[in-house]
């Protein structure tokens, strides 16, 4: 009998896209999504060119201006050719290369996706690994039984950074800290001394 497994985590995974179509999803068209792609794909061949691959889900979340999260939503797309005079709500990227990333290939139904989402975070908490907090998520293929291959890529912080000196969690050896009476101040800490500002 063979079993597929159906999350399969793996580290230091880079993400590369050539010619990128992005379109950032605003929150009151999050329900219609569907027809956000298929907008976008429209606007694709109306400039007489098509896509490369698969659709690319980007996510991430940023406070407002009242400190209330936000999550932020970008369908991205690989063309087979540059555009040129792109026009809003779109733009294009020449390449978005993504190193050092968590990676889960996820095979199974789509209603079950969450859990690639949380076995890489289950895994970044396990081995001690910092995420930068978005996610690229390529849907590979969909299958009609609503089964699907997707490929999730969380980047890795290279070092930690912390937003007050009020923080907390346990200091890593070496990590970028901001202070909190100046924001935009930062500096390099390594066991308590600074060590060099920003």
């Amino acid at each position: 009998m063979n079993i597929t497994e159906k999350i399969v985590v793996r580290e230091n995974k880079t993400l590369k896209l050539n010619n990128v179509l992005v379109r950032e999803v605003s929150e009151n068209e999050i329900m219609n999504i569907d027809k956000v792609a298929y907008m976008m794909d429209s606007y694709i061949k109306s400039k007489g060119n098509s896509t490369l691959g698969p659709m690319i889900n980007y996510t991430t979340a940023e406070a407002d201006e009242n400190g209330q999260l936000k999550i932020i939503l970008k369908l991205m797309v690989q063309l087979k050719s540059p555009l040129h005079n792109v026009e809003t709500p779109y733009e294009l990227k020449n390449q978005i290369r993504v190193t050092n990333c968590l990676f889960a290939r996820f095979t199974e139904k789509e209603e079950n996706l969450q859990f690639a989402y949380s076995k890489l975070q289950l895994h970044a908490f396990e081995n001690e690994i910092k995420l930068q907090g978005d996610s690229y998520t390529v849907f590979v293929d969909k299958k009609e039984d609503r089964s699907m291959v997707a490929d999730v890529f969380m980047p890795i912080c290279s070092v930690e950074v912390r937003r007050t000196s009020l923080d907390s969690s346990p200091l890593s050896p070496v990590e970028v800290r901001r202070t909190s009476s100046n924001p935009s101040n930062l500096y390099i800490q390594k066991g308590g001394q600074e060590l060099e500002s920003l």
